[in-house]
């Protein structure tokens, strides 16, 4: 169940969720011409660590509880491989776009986060 203290986060659950997704696509783009096992790998981590990590509180369904910093951490990971995946692999305006949707997703993060460092 979702801590009822929580900050409301819809709009921000948007943007990391759209940072995710061009993080799941960019980063094995990126890393396809160099190895394609590596780039598959990549794709499984991204994919599973925070289906698999959470902070109870955080998500309704909890698989590995863990505390606030480490998915705040898993939300880092993300922002950094879609931006740097979307600048190896992608035109410069692509790119830019992505890096402007990561400082967004940040920006309306910070509430949550604010939260999650105290679990």
């Amino acid at each position: 169940m979702v801590s009822e203290d929580r900050p409301a986060d819809t709009l921000a659950s948007v943007f990391r969720f759209a940072t995710e997704l061009v993080a799941w696509m960019a980063t094995p783009w990126a890393l396809s011409s160099y190895s394609p096992p590596l780039a598959v790998l990549a794709a499984v981590v991204l994919i599973a660590l925070p289906t698999i990590f959470a902070t109870p509180g955080d998500k309704r369904k909890v698989i590995v509880a863990v505390p606030g910093y480490v998915t705040i951490l898993l939300v880092v990971l993300h922002v950094v491989a879609a931006v740097a995946a979307a600048w190896a692999a992608w035109h410069a305006v692509v790119a830019a776009v992505v890096s402007v949707l990561a400082v967004v997703t940040v920006v309306l993060e910070l509430p949550r986060w604010r939260w999650l460092v105290k679990r």
